[in-house]
């Protein structure tokens, strides 16, 4: 099953597709259906929407906690030239970064060095805290796509990477989420970033050194973690940064964040 948050002239609204159309649910985004327990949304009969006009907010409009884990593909953490963690990398986001699938990414002011990062992102489900293996599973809602926008030059002002990894409307969250009883809780997906057309990133979640039910068991052991929280799991290699020379965002660019099975936030970049 895949749900979304579409804008409606009343606000927000979650839906569920429904042979290639959306059905509105009387939640005001996913994380509230997921806050009422996930409902059968077969009860409902809600207003249909085509998705070529579904104006798509973040997945999850305000959730609790965005927990962020930093090196976490091999390819990655060797094109950085650092050794493989023994533990996650954690860092925090705020909602204010979040920004719907087509939605702009307001460029940090200040920062000359703004990086792309596709991301496969866990969304909670349930309650949990201090989960076994089992408990974290169960945990998962299941994926959808994210993109960590980054200015590297802030991110790089102190050991602590928050500050550069925050920046309001910078962090494309959608356009679906895929539930986990379709996907499985370790898919195996092709995740990719194009940056006005061309492949920047390209690799399998597969190749995740820590998997999201590992990340939800960690990170549960720090923090409870709550229905419609978000996990962003890392980026692969093919990052700006990586690059010789080094590559960045600038006014005009157009950033495509793409995982098969779960869908694309295509999000120009603008001044503001």
């Amino acid at each position: 099953m895949k749900l979304a948050t579409v804008r409606t002239e009343g606000g927000t609204s979650a839906a569920v597709e429904v042979n290639g159309a959306l059905a509105l649910l009387p939640f005001a985004d996913v994380g509230e259906w997921l806050r009422a327990g996930s409902p059968d949304v077969d009860q409902y009969n809600g207003a249909n929407l085509s998705l070529e006009d579904a104006d798509f907010a973040p997945l999850v409009t305000a959730p609790g906690k965005i927990v962020c884990v930093g090196l976490n593909y091999r390819e990655h953490i060797l094109e950085m030239g650092r050794e493989l963690p023994t533990h996650p990398t954690l860092f925090a986001k705020f909602a204010d970064a979040l920004i719907g699938a087509n939605d702009p990414i307001v460029l940090p002011p200040g920062s000359e060095a703004v990086d792309w990062e596709a991301e496969l992102a866990v969304v909670i489900g349930s309650r949990v805290s201090r989960a076994t293996e089992e408990e974290a599973s169960a945990a998962i809602a299941g994926f959808t796509v994210a993109n960590d926008i980054s200015a590297r030059d802030f991110q790089r002002r102190t050991t602590e990477w928050l500050q550069g990894k925050t920046f309001d409307a910078t962090t494309p969250l959608g356009p679906f989420l895929l539930t986990a009883d379709e996907s499985g809780t370790a898919p195996g997906l092709e995740i990719s970033c194009t940056v006005d057309g061309f492949t920047k990133q390209k690799a399998d979640t597969a190749d995740l050194v820590f998997s999201p039910v590992e990340l939800v068991r960690y990170i549960s052991a720090v923090t409870t973690l709550n229905p419609g929280d978000v996990i962003l799991t890392g980026t692969p290699g093919g990052v700006g940064d990586g690059l010789n020379p080094k590559e960045f965002l600038v006014d005009g660019s157009v950033v495509t964040t793409s995982i098969s099975g779960i869908g694309e936030c295509r999000n120009a970049c603008i001044l503001r």
